[in-house]
């Protein structure tokens, strides 16, 4: 009985520390880490340089979302959508939760500076620290703009991905970088419409469940339309071809056409598609980049 019970507990407790790291949420940092690198090498960037920074940046991401399950573990504990967390549950302890964020944060930095340059792994641990002190701590409990700010850690990872290739930043990296900026808020309040009663009850002030339907269809709209903008910015900028702006296009497009259909049905069903088509667009704009790149320059 006891030898059954072991492998059983074991692979509870590894899928525990897995959860903390919200693995969905890293893939989608990392689908705007590496399109970037191709844009900065101007081609395809060396093979290792690609795998270190991935690896890097899904250690430094892991380890900002453990800490932010080990802060927000009262929070978590009142909202049906997060109540079945690791730190919630049981299945992990605060300390060891704690600890074993610190380590993921420096193993991130080492390879990170190891593997591409310290700007890299600054830029890593300043997203870091930013998500942590400046958006959990602080604005998710207190400001009803706490993603509009805070969504700025999630953006960092583009500029990861460039400084890791170039060790500069330039206004193409910025651009990109304000592309996922003025897209995390729409992105994440659709989100936040389907759960507005959660967040409410865990006094958590998510604009959906603080503002009228209209204003946060209005903001919405009006950082949709600044992604939008952004992105056609940006083929202008990094000068790039046919292909990117194709996808930037038709992608724009498509997610207006969503968020159109939010204005006419506000409900939650409608809500969650504008969530998930929201994520297709990001991706499709940020592969696009790296494919145009491999069109235009080959591998």
């Amino acid at each position: 009985m006891l030898a059954t019970l072991r492998p059983t507990l074991f692979g509870s407790t590894l899928r525990g520390y897995v959860a903390l790291t919200k693995p969905r949420i890293i893939e989608l940092l990392l689908v705007t880490t590496v399109p970037p690198m191709f844009v900065a090498e101007g081609g395809v960037p060396s093979l290792a340089l690609v795998v270190l920074t991935v690896v890097g940046g899904t250690l430094s991401a892991a380890g900002a979302n453990t800490f932010n399950m080990y802060i927000d573990r009262d929070i978590d504990a009142t909202m049906a959508r997060t109540a079945h967390r690791p730190l919630v549950v049981g299945t992990v302890t605060p300390r060891a939760a704690l600890i074993y964020g610190v380590v993921l944060e420096v193993l991130a930095f080492g390879i990170l500076w190891w593997g591409a340059n310290l700007l890299a792994a600054l830029l890593a641990l300043a997203a870091c620290l930013f998500y942590v002190f400046v958006y959990t701590l602080w604005l998710k409990r207190t400001s009803a703009q706490n993603i509009v700010i805070g969504g700025a850690a999630g953006a960092a990872p583009v500029l990861v991905g460039w400084a890791a290739v170039t060790g500069s930043l330039s206004l193409e990296a910025w651009i990109a970088f304000a592309i996922v900026f003025f897209w995390t808020p729409p992105h994440f309040w659709a989100l936040a419409i389907r759960y507005a009663d959660d967040y409410g009850a865990a006094d958590v002030p998510m604009l959906p469940s603080v503002a009228s339907e209209r204003s946060v269809l209005v903001q919405m709209t009006l950082h949709t339309v600044a992604v939008i903008a952004l992105s056609l910015w940006f083929a202008v900028a990094a000068e790039t071809g046919a292909l990117y702006l194709v996808a930037a296009v038709s992608g724009g497009a498509a997610f207006g056409w969503q968020l159109l259909a939010l204005w006419r049905s506000l409900n939650p069903g409608t809500a969650m598609r504008v969530f998930h088509s929201s994520i297709a667009y990001l991706g499709l704009l940020f592969v696009a980049m790296a494919a145009d790149v491999i069109v235009r320059f080959g591998w």
